[in-house]
C-alpha cells in the first residue's frame, strides 16, 4: 500500500515540476519569457494554472496520507532496558532504578565495568 502511494506521489511530483517549468515567467527572469507557444497565451495560462493546482492538491493529499500511514501503528516504547539478552553475548538489559535516578544507575554500571576491565594498556610481562 505504501509503495503504491509513494509511486503515485513521485509521478505527481515529476509532472508538477514539468507543469511549473512550462509556465511563462511574468518578469522574464531568464530572458526567455516571450515567444510563440503551442497554444495561445491565455489558453496555456489557464490550462497550466489549473493543472498545477490539481497536481498541488494531489501532492498535498499523498504527502498527508504518507505521514499518517507512517505513524499509524506506532506504539510508544522505552529506550531504557532494551538491550540484547545476555544469552546472545550482548550487554545485559539495564534494570529500572529502584532508588535514585537513571544517572545513579548508569554510574553504578560504569563502576562495575571499571572494576572488570583494566584502566589502561598493560605492559607485557615476561614468563
Amino acid at each position: 500500500m505504501q509503495t503504491v502511494v509513494i509511486v503515485i506521489h513521485l509521478m505527481i511530483v515529476a509532472v508538477l515540476i514539468g507543469a511549473v517549468l512550462l509556465q511563462k515567467s511574468e518578469g522574464g527572469g531568464l530572458g526567455m519569457g516571450g515567444g510563440a507557444g503551442f497554444m495561445s497565451s491565455r489558453g496555456t495560462a489557464n490550462l497550466l494554472t489549473r493543472t498545477t493546482a490539481v497536481l498541488a492538491v494531489g501532492f498535498f493529499i499523498t504527502s498527508l496520507f504518507l505521514s499518517w500511514y507512517a505513524g499509524y501503528d506506532r506504539k510508544p516504547s522505552s529506550i531504557i532496558g532494551t538491550g540484547a539478552p545476555a544469552q546472545s553475548g550482548g550487554p545485559a538489559p539495564i534494570a529500572p532504578p529502584t532508588s535514585g535516578g537513571v544517572l545513579d544507575s548508569l554510574k553504578k554500571i560504569d563502576e562495575q565495568q571499571g572494576q572488570q576491565a583494566p584502566s589502561g594498556p598493560q605492559a607485557p610481562r615476561s614468563q
